[in-house]
Order: structure tokens, then sequence, then C-alpha cells
């Protein structure tokens, strides 16, 4: 298997994570700003963090199956 081969089970394997890896990253921007750390609202705090969750369990399992069917 050369560099030229594309398997796309690893791409979007790697997507995945990389869709999971940005969710921790959005969540804990989140608690930083909850905990006072950077200078924004209470609220986009709360935001940050529900966003970063949906990223790390919700939008993995939407991707997954996205994939399987076909579309």
């Amino acid at each position: 298997m050369g560099q030229t081969d594309h398997d796309p089970a690893k791409a979007r394997f790697l997507t995945i994570q990389a869709v999971r890896l940005s969710g921790v990253v959005t969540a804990v921007l989140g608690a930083l700003v909850l905990g006072g750390i950077l200078p924004l609202p209470e609220i986009a705090g709360y935001i940050l963090v529900a966003l970063g969750v949906a990223e790390i369990f919700i939008l993995p399992i939407v991707l997954a199956k996205r994939w399987r069917s076909g579309q």
C-alpha cells in the first residue's frame, strides 16, 4: 500500500477523532469561562460546554450513522 492509496475508513476514523478533540477543546474553553479565567459572560461558558459535550458524544454517532447508511 503506497501513500497514494486512499482508505475511506481511515479518513472517517480520523474525522471522528478530530470532531471529538474539537469538542474537548470547546468544553475546556467553556469551563475556563465558567471559572472566570476567560473574560466572557457566564452564559457563553454554559453554551460552550453544551456544544462541546454535543461534539464529543452526539456528533460522532450522527456521522457514523450517516456514513453507514451510504449518504
